[in-house]
């Protein structure tokens, strides 16, 4: 050995360690403090967090319903955090590009995701080469929002005022219906492919790019009947142009309270919401996680949140990151069995 042996015996005073020590003495003693230093170097920079702007990532166009929801937090967020709240929309691909961008995204809790059950569900029911995983390649963070679809149609071109009657009438004009979506597998197909499991009626889909030109041709009388989201239609059954027959919620709305359930007539499995929720990309730390499912909370509950959202037929959830999986999984399952059930293939 070049030096001596470390040992009791060849311990100097720290203060004028020899020339041939291999490590001084002082320096052994002060890794204790120095690792201590780095790991609450490390605590410190966990805790700062936030520390530079929040991106909302919403999968679909500006004015859309999580576009809405997203932009109306933004002001109790921003007070919260401490940091600007940004909302991006990603649309494409029936939200695919969007989801995609965030499930790729560093876990860092910066990149958030405000996705619907199309984006969450039905998009992996449906779709068996999807490009993420809604359930191992994020998060959950809240479900945040609800809403049930009403069963509407043209009253120019519909007889019937009822669901009995109306299911006569299907019967009685064959596959001679068409009825309107918002694109394949959104809820709105889904919920019409599960009344016509219930019901053992047929209809033709006629798939749209949106919402919007579906509701547009149904208002025309291009189409028949559709499902819709609560707030989309709520004017326009109040103004006549369109016939409320069932909505899809366990209780009747407010906004349309002489509009009944699917479940009092009957139809008890005809209980289907809409719903948008929070999630960030997996292995984001559970503290940052814990953060942001308190600020959001808080947000959606906020009374002008709530009251906005109630204009649009929504019902404010603000769920556990627990209770969102739990649902989320449900969700899955129930509309994948449907799928197979019914033989509905992407586009």
């Amino acid at each position: 050995m070049n030096g001596p042996a470390w040992g009791l015996t060849h311990f100097r005073n720290p203060a004028s360690p020899a020339p041939d020590d291999p490590l001084p003495r002082r320096v052994l003693l002060a890794l204790p403090a120095l690792l201590a230093t780095a790991l609450a170097g490390r605590a410190s920079a966990q805790e700062a967090w936030p520390s530079r702007p929040i991106s909302i990532v919403v999968p679909g166009p500006p004015g859309g319903t999580g576009d809405v929801i997203a932009r109306g937090m933004i002001p109790t967020l921003t007070q919260a955090l401490g940091r600007p709240v940004i909302v991006e929309n990603r649309p494409g691909a029936n939200g695919e590009v969007g989801t995609r961008s965030v499930a790729r995204s560093a876990a860092d809790g910066y990149t958030v995701l405000l996705g619907s059950i199309g984006h969450f569900a039905i998009n992996f029911a449906l779709r068996p080469n999807l490009s993420y995983d809604p359930v191992r390649d994020f998060e959950p963070v809240t479900l945040a929002a609800t809403t049930p679809n009403v069963l509407v149609v043209n009253p120019r071109t519909v007889p019937a005022t009822d669901l009995p009657g109306l299911v006569a009438w299907l019967r009685s004009r064959g596959d001679r219906v068409s009825y309107a979506t918002s694109g394949i597998g959104s809820s709105d197909h889904l919920t019409a492919e599960l009344f016509k499991s219930l019901t053992e009626t047929r209809m033709q889909h006629v798939p749209y790019p949106g919402g919007p030109p579906a509701l547009t041709d149904l208002i025309g009388g291009n189409v028949e009947m559709a499902f819709f989201n609560l707030g989309n239609v709520t004017a326009h059954v109040r103004e006549g142009r369109l016939r409320a027959i069932l909505i899809t919620s366990p209780e009747r709305s407010s906004l349309l309270p002489d509009v009944p359930t699917g479940v009092e007539l009957g139809l008890r499995d005809l209980v289907v919401t809409s719903w948008q929720a929070f999630a960030v990309p997996a292995g984001t730390q559970a503290p940052v996680v814990a953060r942001l499912h308190r600020e959001l909370a808080a947000a959606l509950r906020d009374p002008t949140v709530v009251s906005r959202m109630g204009d649009l037929g929504f019902r404010i959830t603000a769920s556990t990151p627990e209770e969102f999986r739990a649902f989320q999984t449900a969700e899955i399952q129930r509309w994948r069995a449907l799928i197979d059930r019914q033989g509905i293939r992407p586009e």
